[in-house]
């Protein structure tokens, strides 16, 4: 029996619009030898699926949520190699062909793990926006915490392409994290790990109008604290990025309504990296006062303009 190179999970909850999506996305890969493993993690309702023998499904009767579901798809795959896919997301069919090749072409530190690039999408299906991965993150570093390279960006970890035992060798998804699971994983995982970024577009992210893990503000405020407690030797070793991800913080949290939230995140900002971060926000008020005086002169122009 030929075992699978590699093993696409997909973790699911409740979206049995959207999964086949995602289920056929994983299937239509243009390499043939892999595995799809669904991880049905408690759901109501749950859609018929393609009858394909790369196809299996495990069905869980309570949820364990995003990271547990993800831990039972990756000790029960059989390939080298795993990648993880959201049930509201696709993949480009080109996506496990481009990462396993980056790997068989990437140099050490080894082992070696490859992200590439994310197409932010529309609830239509129309591009909004692309990020692109750093180039490199040697092994022993601290992923998002290390410098950014222009242009590029950490908000490309669900493109993942590891291998099991990597994952496995590190403790698997930590399952004590209902969100920021992918920012907690890569914490453990890039120490252990040379992660190498390829500019190619393999993975579609879905904006819609259902619920996401990343918007509940609740989760949010305690996956934050969990996070910080867990990792704070890092985030206490790089001051300047840990500023920056506290801002960052602070402005989904203000437009989650959490004020408060928002508030303490900026001022810890502030006391680790006071001048960095007093004129980056003095430069965002500016900005936002510009954009809002053009507005009102546009509104006023067109006022006249219907008044004559």
């Amino acid at each position: 029996m030929t075992l699978p190179q590699l093993s696409i999970i997909i973790p699911t909850h409740n979206r049995p619009e959207l999964l086949p999506l995602a289920v056929q996305s994983a299937l239509s890969q243009t390499i043939q030898n892999l595995e799809v493993i669904v991880v049905n993690d408690g759901s109501e309702q749950f859609p018929d699926l393609p009858a394909d023998p790369r196809l299996r499904v495990i069905h869980l009767q309570s949820s364990q949520g995003g990271a547990g579901a993800r831990n039972v798809g990756t000790k029960a795959a059989q390939g080298r190699w795993v990648t993880y896919l959201d049930d509201d997301d696709t993949l480009l069919p080109y996506m496990a062909e481009k990462s396993l090749e980056a790997i068989a072409n990437a140099s050490g530190p080894y082992p070696v793990a490859v992200i590439s690039g994310i197409e932010v999408v529309t609830s239509e299906g129309k591009v909004s926006r692309q990020r692109i991965p750093p180039e490199r993150c040697p092994k022993g570093g601290n992923f998002f915490l290390e410098p950014q390279q222009p242009g590029r960006s950490y908000l490309t970890k669900q493109t993942l392409v590891v291998e099991r035992e990597v994952i496995l060798g590190i403790g698997g998804w930590d399952q004590s994290f209902r969100s920021r699971v992918h920012s907690e994983l890569f914490l453990r995982l890039n120490p252990a790990c040379t992660i190498v970024g390829i500019p190619d577009m393999t993975y579609r992210l879905r904006r819609h109008i259902g619920p996401r893990v990343s918007s509940n503000s609740g989760l949010r405020q305690e996956s934050f604290q969990r996070l910080v407690q867990k990792h704070g030797r890092a985030f206490k070793a790089h001051p300047q990025a840990f500023a920056q991800f506290l801002l960052r913080h602070a402005k989904v949290s203000w437009e989650l309504s959490q004020h408060w939230a928002a508030i303490e995140a900026v001022t810890w900002a502030i006391t680790l990296s006071p001048a960095d971060i007093s004129k980056r926000l003095i430069s965002r008020f500016v900005r936002q006062s510009i954009r809002r005086l053009r507005h009102l002169r546009f509104m006023t122009r067109s006022k006249n303009a219907a008044s004559l």
